[in-house]
């Protein structure tokens, strides 16, 4: 008997349209976990991980309004390694820990579940998922994307970020599956192989 639902990640470089797939997966029925955003979110509203953001990186890390100061630590955070580092140490466990009761409320009749992190393979939560998927696009593409999306972020500061990730050859060599997201190939129609496959994995 089936215990819980098939849990597979999706991750991919800034950028590379992991939360477009993630959306027509959705669509499809299949409960969706944003690391990312459950991130931040727990950044802002779990008293005891913000405390810890406060005492090592500052109370500029916060606005007033109390929400994060994503500004600032894009200017002061990740720029630096060693900085990413400490706060990946502070967020991922949290995060892990959240994830772990989402699941459980899914219940053992949904087929699959798709957790979406940027991050997956570099903090290692990818190994307690059944299947991996990575998203793929030329780095000048996902650039563009960014900028267009995230007018906060200059040009230096994605180029950072590109260099602190994993490259799409790395992701893709810990990644059961690949979806194309580069303006040539359709991804709906590689969405829905990949939701057929796993409904039939799930039997």
């Amino acid at each position: 008997m089936k215990t819980r639902p098939l849990q597979v990640g999706i991750t991919g470089g800034i950028g590379a349209g992991k939360s477009v797939v993630c959306k027509i997966f959705k669509a499809l029925g299949a409960p969706t976990y944003d690391a990312d955003y459950q991130a931040k979110y727990l950044m802002t509203h779990a008293s005891p991980l913000r405390q810890k953001i406060l005492a090592n990186f500052g109370a500029e890390s916060y606005l007033k309004s109390g929400d994060l100061n994503r500004t600032y630590l894009a200017a002061h955070v990740f720029g630096n390694p060693e900085r990413v580092a400490l706060l990946n140490q502070l967020v991922h466990p949290e995060v892990g820990k959240h994830y772990a009761q989402w699941i459980v409320e899914q219940g053992h009749q949904i087929a699959y579940t798709i957790k979406e992190a940027a991050l997956m393979i570099e903090s290692g939560s990818y190994v307690s998922l059944d299947y991996l998927i990575n998203v793929v696009a030329p780095v000048n593409l996902r650039i563009t994307r960014v900028m267009q999306r995230d007018p906060q972020r200059n040009n230096r500061q994605i180029q950072e970020i590109l260099a602190s990730q994993l490259t799409d050859s790395q992701r893709n060599e810990k990644s059961d599956f690949i979806v194309q997201n580069d303006q040539e190939h359709m991804v709906i129609p590689q969405v829905l192989d990949l939701h057929q496959k796993f409904i039939g994995l799930a039997d």
